[in-house]
């Protein structure tokens, strides 16, 4: 696995809960504050709702401020969702050191707790989305959370052990490894994330979700390769599964090229999904 592309990210002010719409929160998680932006529908709800887990490098706005251009249209079909910051992304108060797998889902889990908080939120309707390595945490949530209706990912990749497989030896010497990016300053990448990137087999532990799974892949993705959702489909042994695979699109499914057409095509089957499914 390699890593995005250019990224442009936008930070927007956004509105209160009250007018249903967006609102930038910050949670108590168990491990640290953690940065949220909730998006609710119009009306008193219950709503279904979904978490979004963003990708390498990134934040909760996301690649061209793709799940920023999701959350409305999933508003708009009757479902809540709310994106946040991983460890030492965005407006994450702490260094991105923090950051392994086990914290991005746990991190998630506070999220999920906080929305089922809201007397807005149906707490049983729950459904998780990820791009990239956003896709690796949201397949484990799932596997690990057996009240998940519904997973979605976006070029989710199963197997990290090869991105920055070349800074092992650095992490062992230092304890973390300097991930440089063309798009942002640098992350220091723990030891710790190398050896549960080694220990942790997802595919094996996908075998455990029994909900709904949509794996969707741009056909021309040099990051994750889009075969990646058959592996997806193979682990999941429910027999409500399927991809998509978008043609022409790329890791960020077109985002910064101009043309949203890819993008559009995402977003629609992502919302169609959900609906679906929750």
């Amino acid at each position: 696995m390699k890593l995005f592309p250019t990224l442009a990210i936008a930070i927007m002010a956004l509105p209160s809960l009250a007018q249903a719409a967006d609102q930038d929160v910050t949670i108590a998680g168990t491990q640290r504050p953690i940065a949220a932006t909730i998006t609710l529908p119009d009306g008193d709800g219950p709503f279904p709702f979904v978490v979004m887990y963003h990708g390498t490098g990134s934040n909760r706005h996301e690649a061209g401020n793709g799940y920023d251009l999701l959350a409305p249209k999933l508003a708009e079909a009757g479902i809540a969702s709310a994106r946040f910051d991983f460890a030492g992304n965005g407006d994450s108060p702490v260094d991105y050191v923090e950051y392994r797998l086990s914290t991005g889902v746990q991190d998630g889990l506070d999220v999920i707790a906080y929305m089922r908080g809201l007397d807005q939120i149906d707490d049983a309707r729950l459904g998780v989305l990820g791009w990239s390595q956003g896709g690796t945490i949201a397949m484990l949530t799932a596997a690990r959370t057996p009240d998940v209706k519904s997973l979605v990912t976006w070029a989710g990749a199963v197997d990290l052990s090869q991105m920055a497989a070349n800074q092992l030896a650095e992490a062992e010497q230092n304890g973390y490894a300097v991930l440089t990016f063309d798009w942002r300053t640098p992350l220091n990448l723990s030891l710790g994330w190398f050896h549960e990137v080694r220990d942790t087999d997802v595919a094996k532990e996908l075998a455990a979700y029994k909900g709904a799974v949509l794996a969707i892949a741009g056909s021309k993705d040099d990051v994750v390769d889009p075969s990646v959702t058959d592996t997806i489909l193979t682990a999941a042994p429910t027999t409500d599964k399927h991809k998509e695979i978008i043609e022409g699109a790329d890791h960020t499914f077109n985002i910064f090229s101009g043309d949203m057409s890819a993008f559009d095509t995402l977003s629609q089957i992502t919302v169609d999904q959900f609906k679906k499914a929750l």
